[in-house]
């Protein structure tokens, strides 16, 4: 119990110690971007920190599975020129034994940052967007969302709404250039659904359960009917909406802006609203697995640095460990890639990579220490 304690310590620490330096670098990498982005904005050095420090988190939880590689290679480096694992074998300890206590201080830092770093990355990034933004534009200019426009669907009892926009203010909460197209809701056996109308307005303004759109002009597209001689002009013209300004923001970003615990209400949200909510989805699952992905990671670096300091090749045997590391790392975005199209189901998107580095770091290490 004592050794376990003393392996999960060095561990601890070394991990302590390489993400300071993650830190230190990427917070001076990133306030040479801000500077640079910054240069043509009135924003102090003081303004310019702020920033950085709301963009670190974020860039740290990125590459939380390399700083774990490095923090294991670290310590198992550092154990094998001092012989302490030579005497750990010797008094009958197997590699898996002497891995269990970095790997119980490996899922434990997976859990506390999926479950209390995860939001404090979202709320972070969410602010350092806000904060960019009123530094470049003074929060009273419009923002272009694509070179198409932007695009929402909304849904409710009254059926589907499709809705364009050229622009959107940083808020998202005010639409400019707006055509929208309703559809009648489906019937009991699926049919129906049809367009009913479609409506121009200059601008469109998300107030409590409802779109405030002016100089509006109305086409009714029932069938039978000529839409323009049948055209309504409005001043003014409230159409119900079920969006809400949170969820309509949330809709463009990514969704590592939202805290995981909020996610699942998040996604059902989306679905009851008519948006595809598969990119969440595939999120939510991929966070849950990632304490299972960092202990992949820590095998997979312990199966190449483990072995004794006199059988030579250390740099050949790290250089191996990082480079497999990254190519389980861009796998695992791959696989996210896939699940975000539709092409892979979602729970295989989000846990096959990690189950499969677990297994395949598992039986190197077997095979290069205990075998």
């Amino acid at each position: 119990m004592i050794l376990h304690a003393y392996f999960a310590r060095r561990f601890a620490k070394s991990f302590l110690l390489i993400l300071g330096i993650f830190f230190l670098l990427t917070a001076m990498i990133d306030m040479v971007e801000q500077m640079r982005i910054m240069s043509n904005y009135d924003v102090s050095l003081g303004q310019i920190i702020g920033l950085v420090l709301l963009n670190v988190p974020a860039g740290l939880y990125e590459i939380l599975p390399l700083i774990m590689i490095l923090a294991t290679v670290s310590l198992f480096l550092a154990l094998s020129r001092s012989s302490e694992l030579v005497v750990a074998r010797a008094v009958g300890r197997s590699a898996l034994k002497t891995l269990m206590a970095p790997l119980a201080v490996a899922l434990l830092i997976g859990i506390v940052t999926v479950a209390m770093l995860n939001p404090i990355v979202a709320s972070t990034s969410k602010r350092f967007e806000t904060v960019a933004e009123s530094y470049r534009s003074g929060g009273s200019d419009t923002l272009s969302v694509s070179a198409e426009g932007l695009w929402l669907r909304q849904g409710g009892a009254e059926g589907q709404t499709v809705i364009r926009a050229a622009r959107a203010n940083p808020q998202a909460t005010e639409l400019y250039d707006v055509t929208m197209i309703t559809y009648a809701p489906l019937g009991p056996e699926g049919v129906g659904g049809g367009p009913l109308r479609r409506i121009e307005a200059k601008s469109a303004r998300l107030t409590q359960g409802a779109w405030a759109l002016s100089d509006v002009k109305l086409w009714p597209l029932s069938d039978g009917i000529n839409p323009e001689a049948d055209a309504e002009v409005h001043a003014t013209y409230f159409l119900p909406s079920t969006l809400t300004e949170e969820r309509i923001r949330d809709s463009f970003g990514d969704p590592s802006a939202i805290p995981i615990w909020e996610l699942p209400a998040y996604i059902a949200q989306l679905e009851r609203a008519g948006f595809s909510a598969r990119r969440h989805a595939v999120w939510l699952q991929m966070e849950l697995a990632r304490p299972l992905f960092l202990l992949a990671m820590v095998v997979v670096s312990a199966a190449f640095t483990m072995r004794p300091a006199r059988f030579g090749r250390t740099g050949q045997s790290v250089l191996v460990a990082i480079l497999l590391g990254f190519s389980l790392y861009y796998i695992r975005n791959f696989a996210q890639v896939l699940g975000e199209n539709g092409q892979i189901p979602v729970m295989l998107a989000a846990w096959a990579p990690p189950v499969a580095a677990l297994l395949l770091s598992t039986g190197l290490l077997l095979q290069m220490e205990d075998g």
